[in-house]
């Protein structure tokens, strides 16, 4: 656990001034228990992102997040604190959608087999997936938390959240090269300082109580609108993948 404090006071930066996601506030302790915190190491070096909980032995994060070794904190407020609430588990298996292309960004989804379930309270909770896969509506409100930065030197040590409208696929289209309504959702209305932004990767777009997009990508200054995977598209793949690898564990788990 000291390692990972270390870990935390070089990857996070002093807290800014006026803190919010950009644009949001400081969410309720607790407020959003499918949060994860996901730190990992990468060729780069140390990052941070975040994730959501979706069932007690499964996070969904992006696939650029990926790294190894991996490590997910759950029931977290702030994340430089040992909080009693907090569960820290070691991820056992990392599985990036076999589709994701690190130079346009499509298919950026991936699970994470935790090695150890998670022990479900008021504090950590799953976050329901879509049950279909209807389109969101343009202008549907939805909630987007993390801890990443708020604004472009500033940081946070506790979990903020904001509220960002959807919007048309030709906000986001005009705007980015590879960008695609089938599998991207647009989020954020360029009019208003509000957005997701770096650190902040990963984390679910929840509308009426549903994750809808995974935290994907965006402009380089964090003026909206962003891009989310689209979850709904994914979902068979998000299916297929938790049953097998829970199938295949079972099938290799050695008789005493």
């Amino acid at each position: 656990m000291q390692l990972l404090l270390l870990l935390l006071a070089f990857l996070l930066p002093s807290r800014a001034g006026a803190g919010e996601i950009i644009g949001g506030r400081e969410a309720r302790p607790h407020s959003h228990p499918y949060m994860a915190f996901l730190l990992t190491e990468t060729p780069k070096g140390p990052m941070a992102c975040g994730g959501f909980l979706v069932r007690e032995d499964f996070v969904m994060t992006a696939a650029h997040c990926l790294g190894s070794p991996m490590r997910v904190i759950l029931g977290a407020h702030n994340i430089r604190k040992r909080e009693r609430t907090q569960q820290s588990i070691s991820v056992l298996r990392a599985i990036a959608h076999p589709g994701y292309n690190d130079k346009t960004n499509l298919n950026d989804i991936m699970l994470l087999q935790l090695k150890n379930r998670a022990r479900r309270n008021r504090s950590v909770r799953p976050v329901a997936l879509p049950r279909s896969q209807a389109m969101l509506r343009a202008g549907t409100v939805c909630t987007v938390a993390g801890w990443g930065r708020v604004s472009l030197n500033g940081g946070t040590d506790t979990l903020r959240d904001v509220r960002l409208h959807v919007q048309r696929d030709q906000e986001c289209s005009g705007r980015f090269r590879f960008y695609t309504g089938q599998t991207q959702i647009c989020v954020g209305d360029r009019r208003q300082k509000k957005s997701a932004f770096k650190g902040d990767s990963g984390g679910p777009l929840v509308c009426n109580n549903v994750a809808q997009g995974i935290v994907s990508y965006g402009s380089g200054t964090g003026t909206p609108p962003g891009v989310f995977t689209r979850v709904t598209h994914f979902l068979p793949w998000i299916k297929r993948t938790m049953k097998r690898f829970q199938q295949r564990d079972q099938t290799e788990t050695p008789l005493l």
